[in-house]
């Protein structure tokens, strides 16, 4: 089992002031400037700079070192591996110590990958790290607050994030299960869904797919009638794809979700 994460804030949020977080490559999503990167297996970190988080941390890109609140979904590498570099270059800046979310399944283990890298760099990394339950809420401020649900990997995890009225719901890594799970009704009517889709388009089967603990676009095209969500983000394809494929899979989705579907494709 992993875990996804909904965001809920206020709406004046979205009006935030961090404009120079902004780029020519961020996404327009809702409001949101969203940005980052997500390749499968290779590196994902995705940012909604406006509300200083960063869903997971992939290798730490630049511009994740100045958000505020880590998110990790689950401890694949590709997902957590610039985890120390992010603490140790706020760290380097004078930034305050970040607020880190992780799956409570991991806590005490990424406990100890802080202290190994203590003894190690002689600094003292310091941060905020949360552990969440499935189902289990924190607030990261009074106007922000995360929730766990959970999803469906190869390894647990359990962090995926929504706000009061969700705004915005982080899949990680998971199988389609999470759509049909009851459980799940507040992610799949968040105002954003950042979903992945490691697979998309017939090269690779479904049953492939579902062999690793992902999510084919044949599968969300057959449960689109349960995605509520106003906008729906995909990420973490695979790096056998080029953009221009990439591209014509979305351009060639049903009217149930064209137009309010966008793909993450930065690295490409």
């Amino acid at each position: 089992m992993e875990a996804g994460t909904e965001v809920l804030t206020s709406a004046r949020e979205i009006r935030g002031s961090d404009k120079s977080s902004k780029t020519a490559k961020d996404l327009e999503i809702e409001g949101y400037p969203v940005g980052g990167l997500s390749i499968g297996g290779h590196e994902t970190c995705v940012l909604f700079p406006t509300l200083k988080i960063a869903f997971d941390i992939g290798r730490c890109p630049p511009r994740a070192v100045s958000q505020n609140f880590l998110l990790i979904s689950h401890a694949h590498m590709d997902h957590i591996g610039g985890l120390p570099m992010y603490v140790a270059t706020r760290g380097l800046y004078r930034m305050k110590p970040p607020t880190i979310i992780v799956p409570i399944s991991v806590k005490e283990d990424v406990e100890k990958l802080f202290e190994i890298h203590r003894k190690m760099d002689q600094s003292e990394l310091k941060h905020n790290l949360i552990g969440l339950d499935v189902g289990e809420e924190f607030y990261l401020r009074k106007d922000l607050k995360v929730k766990a649900f959970r999803t469906y990997h190869v390894i647990p995890s359990q962090i995926t994030y929504t706000l009061t009225e969700p705004e915005i719901a982080f899949t990680g890594d998971t199988m389609s299960d999470f759509i049909i799970d009851e459980n799940n009704t507040d992610v799949l009517r968040a105002k954003i869904l950042v979903l992945e889709c490691t697979f998309v388009n017939d090269s690779i089967t479904v049953e492939h797919a579902r062999d690793y603990g992902h999510t084919h676009l044949s599968e969300i095209i057959s449960h689109a009638e349960r995605l509520q969500n106003r906008a729906i983000l995909l990420i973490h394809f695979s790096a056998r794809y080029t953009v221009e494929e990439i591209q014509q899979a979305v351009s060639g989705l049903p009217p149930s979700l064209a137009g309010r579907t966008y793909a993450l494709t930065e690295g490409f």
